[in-house]
């Protein structure tokens, strides 16, 4: 059988899926897998268990990440694919898990023609990519590059006050593989993911070619201002942090539409104390998201920003301290390697269009270690980090056969 002959098995993907989906599972089809739970636990012993099914060489490194290799004809580095299974916690079945099981299929369909390479290939999932419970995001993919050391990481506090080194060993995948080895161990890196966003599906799409993904800059703002009567302070005599805070978020929001193009804006997270009807807010934290595909747009929106903050914080008589959640520069996938899978997906029968990411990835933090990709495939409605999320099983094939055929010649086939 000719390499372009091979086709995945759609529907043992679809079961693959769900049989995860099923690990934290709630009411109406979506998923709750907190990075290092107990739920993440039973869904990394599920997958773990059909690596080793394959046949494959199952390596843990020491912040959990998960490898599984694929023996080549030739030693050296792997042509890797891969993403990440923990989820948020009103997640769906797709984000994030697609990349991990679409490439197991890959593998099994290759083993099933009995189809040998010359450079090794793997699979990989990496530990909280989605930062829900610890920040940063894309912690271990960062950790696997050597972009985040590996003590800062497994010191990191969650928001319930676990720590992930205490985490990792309560479940039992604090490995021993040495982390920081990607030049080692990656050759090219591959990832099928869905879009979560609406652009495929509203301009009638099978397959995103990825050209990059935007930079993103997450800035916690802390306002203190001081508490009084909200019926017998007088309005001139108010140092209210909640004035603060509003005025930063329609900022926010100014700030965007004024600049244009792709720079994105939100006020994502805002908590009030003492948070009383008749009380005047003294403190304010709240979470500033900037994105942008350009590094000095992005730059220009974050100046901007701490500018209105400090002349907020000067006029309202309040002071505001900040601090960095996450900064990443926006990062632009291998040219003829994106162009590869274009014409990959237009072979195959599909309509393709090149786009950039809106969110982060774990392919981001391989691009600058070797020749990186993405794949996107629609996202129904344009919803992800959403119990409703879905994509359609047709959709879901094409983006599995083109990653196929793209790390089969990654790979060279014998």
């Amino acid at each position: 059988m000719s390499s372009e002959a091979l086709k995945i098995n759609r529907q043992r993907l679809h079961q693959r899926l769900q049989a995860l989906g099923q690990c934290g599972a709630l009411a109406g089809g979506g998923v709750s897998r907190l990075a290092l739970t107990d739920a993440d636990k039973q869904g990394r012993d599920l997958v773990v268990g059909w690596i080793r099914e394959l046949g494959l060489a199952v390596e843990i490194d020491q912040l959990g990440n998960v490898l599984g290799r694929r023996a080549g004809l030739e030693t050296g580095p792997a042509v890797m694919t891969g993403s990440h299974i923990d989820t948020v916690s009103t997640g769906g079945l797709y984000d994030g898990n697609l990349g991990v099981l679409a490439g197991l299929e890959v593998i099994q369909t290759l083993n099933e023609a009995g189809v040998k390479t010359r450079k090794p290939l793997a699979v990989a999932f990496f530990t909280n990519e989605e930062g829900a419970r610890f920040a940063p995001d894309m912690m271990g993919s960062c950790v696997f590059t050597g972009v985040l050391d590996l003590e800062t990481a497994l010191q990191t506090q969650g928001i319930d006050g676990a720590r992930v080194g205490d985490e990792l060993e309560r479940i039992g995948y604090r490995g021993e593989a040495p982390v920081n080895r990607a030049r080692e161990q990656a050759a090219a890196f591959i990832e099928l993911h869905v879009e979560q966003g609406p652009v495929l599906e509203q301009d009638g799409i099978r397959i995103g070619a990825v050209e990059g993904v935007q930079g993103i800059s997450w800035t916690e703002f802390s306002i203190k201002g001081t508490s009084n009567h909200a019926g017998t302070t007088p309005m001139a005599y108010r140092q209210d942090a909640a004035l603060a805070a509003a005025e930063i978020t329609v900022f926010v929001r100014q700030l965007a539409q004024r600049l244009g193009g792709r720079q994105l804006a939100t006020v994502g997270h805002c908590e009030y104390r003492p948070n009383l009807v008749n009380v005047i807010p003294n403190h304010v934290e709240l979470t500033v998201d900037l994105r942008n595909t350009d590094e000095q747009q992005l730059q220009q929106a974050e100046a901007e920003l701490f500018e209105f903050v400090r002349a907020v914080a000067e006029r309202e008589g309040v002071s505001i301290s900040h601090r960095s959640l996450a900064r990443f520069e926006p990062v632009n996938f291998d040219p003829a390697l994106v162009a590869r899978i274009e014409q990959i997906a237009l072979d195959q029968g599909n309509s393709v269009k090149r786009l950039p990411s809106g969110a982060g990835h774990d392919a981001q933090m391989f691009a600058p270690v070797c020749p990186t990709a993405m794949i996107f495939v629609p996202s129904a409605g344009g919803i992800s980090h959403n119990v409703r999320e879905h994509t359609d099983l047709d959709d879901l094939e094409a983006g599995a056969n083109v990653l196929l055929q793209a790390l089969l010649e990654l790979a060279e086939p014998a």
